[in-house]
């Protein structure tokens, strides 16, 4: 029997909010069971937000420096290859729930592509089984079979204020959809029959979950678990004023975010919700949460009646965090951690079983998730790639010259709208900023205003920006350059490793060897 894959990929999961981690109230009694047998990465980074920009991190094994999918909607260079891509070259023929938020290179596609249409669509070379992209007609047609009263704007399904007599803008109410027909749950039953039927032959599956994503409305089943009075409060400045001081580009999102992204029945900032609303917020996400458990236990179930679990890679993670209140922002925005930090965890059936049940301390990031899956199936990872495998943490072994720290960007362009830029008085391209993360530094360099540096050790929730204290100068320096050196030796290097004298040559293990035939090149688009 070949090997298979299982990449379980949600959608904004904070990485905090793992229970086997601590975590006081999050209920997910299934991702603690697959923690039991695998590994988890404590300190595991996405390279950009939002999802497009996470995703094309994911799928291309780069970072946005590399692969410029800078906001939602940017398309993909078609010269890099791609996970799916790869899967191919290697016999598969991956398949896929979710989405990944992709579109096309225009250089390469007509401009009266309908892929164009959207905010992102699907990734080529996936088979796709149940998607929510390019938009959700499938499942809110599978609604209206049910019986469902799906109004014209569908997603106005979500409101709780589509009951009669029910008072507008409130946020203690649940989902009107039963739990057994969210999207959650028809996602996972794509994710099954799918399973099912590719039972003793080797397969690859991108099982993708849109939750815990907004509109933040659980479903009653799993919204009563969660008593709000009771639950964490967000971490922030005393208001939003105080907290709009510590950066320009703050200030700005601060004033853009509006609560209708999240909740279909509500309007007005964000950063005005007080902390009673936040915490009836985070019971619906909390509950979203233990819901996406739910059915990835039904997942792993099947995995372990067919016994395909002793012979599978599992790969469990997110494509980026969420603010949650924090810092008076809701969504995967600006440079704080919880828009970044995300749940890993890796579980290798061929690993060392004393492994299993550990977790590692090491800073991982999302491009080493591709390396990691073509190495587990013998398969030649990219020159592009810029992370590195995860398989040795699984046998028990600690990787040489490991990083010291995590790199992640933000772009807060806005192609359609120059306003951002008019507002800061800078250019589009210097819409950008990059952060260097290390065990007690943070430091932030945005391209054409002023940085940040926080204390993570003294100051771990990043309240006190030191970047203009003179006594910290040294540390500024310092962060940036490994910053400087981190970007250096991630640029494009697809075809830095090749030269030609006497023939084409590139380097294995430290020799240059001749390039005998195709398989050797470097991967690129076909």
């Amino acid at each position: 029997m070949g090997k298979s894959v299982l990449l379980i990929v949600v959608d904004q999961w904070r990485g905090d909010t793992l229970a086997h981690l601590g975590h006081p109230h999050v209920k997910i009694p299934n991702i603690s069971r697959l923690a039991a047998r695998g590994v988890t990465f404590r300190n595991h980074y996405c390279q950009g937000v939002p999802c497009g920009p996470a995703r094309a991190s994911l799928l291309t094994g780069t970072y946005l420096m590399t692969h410029r999918v800078v906001r939602n909607g940017a398309p993909l260079d078609a010269m890099l290859t791609t996970l799916p891509r790869e899967l191919r070259r290697a016999g598969y023929d991956p398949a896929l729930t979710g989405y990944t938020t992709t579109t096309p290179d225009p250089r390469f596609t007509a401009a009266s592509d309908p892929r164009y249409r959207t905010n992102g669509d699907l990734m080529d070379h996936w088979r796709v089984l149940r998607s929510l992209t390019p938009n959700k007609d499938p499942y809110f047609s599978w609604l209206r079979q049910l019986g469902y009263a799906v109004p014209e704007d569908q997603e106005d399904l979500w409101s709780p204020e589509l009951r009669a007599d029910s008072p507008q803008g409130r946020l203690d109410l649940p989902s009107l959809i039963m739990s057994e027909h969210s999207d959650t749950a028809w996602m996972t039953d794509g994710a099954l029959d799918y399973l099912r039927h590719a039972r003793g032959r080797p397969w690859f599956l991108h099982y993708g979950l849109y939750r815990p994503h907004p509109p933040f409305c659980a479903s009653e089943e799993y919204l009563k678990l969660y008593d709000p009075a009771a639950l964490d409060a967000p971490i922030r400045a005393d208001d939003r004023a105080a907290e709009a001081q510590q950066h320009p580009v703050l200030r700005l999102l601060l004033e853009r975010i509006d609560q209708k992204k999240f909740m279909q029945n509500r309007d007005g900032p964000a950063a005005d919700l007080d902390e009673a609303e936040i915490r009836q917020v985070r019971a619906h996400y909390y509950g979203l949460i233990t819901e996406a458990d739910h059915n990835i236990g039904r997942v792993l179930d099947e995995l372990e009646e067919s016994g395909e679990i002793d012979n599978t890679l599992i790969v469990f993670t997110c494509d980026h965090g969420e603010q949650l209140g924090d810092h008076h922002l809701l969504g995967k925005t600006g440079y704080f951690r919880e828009s970044y930090h995300i749940p890993l965890i890796v579980c290798d059936p061929a690993g060392d079983p004393a492994q299993r049940g550990t977790v590692v301390e090491a800073f991982t990031e999302s491009v080493d998730v591709m390396p990691t899956i073509l190495e587990w199936l013998g398969q030649p990872v990219p020159r592009q790639c810029d992370g590195r495998s995860l398989l040795p943490f699984c046998a028990g072994e600690q990787p040489g010259r490991w990083r010291d720290g995590v790199l992640y960007e933000f772009d807060f362009r806005d192609v359609l709208d120059p306003s951002v830029e008019q507002r800061l008085g800078i250019e589009m391209d210097a819409c950008n900023l990059a952060v260097y993360q290390t065990e007690r530094w943070k430091y932030v360099h945005f391209a054409a205003l002023p940085p940040l540096l926080f204390d993570l050790e003294n100051d771990p929730h990043e309240l006190d920006n030191l970047a203009d204290d003179p006594a910290f100068a040294e540390f500024v320096a310092e962060m940036a350059q490994r910053m400087l050196s981190r970007r250096l030796a991630h640029a494009n290097r697809s075809l830095t490793g090749y030269f030609a004298e006497g023939g084409l040559h590139h380097r294995v293990g430290g020799v240059a060897v001749p390039v005998g035939d195709r398989e050797h090149l470097p991967r690129a688009a076909e």
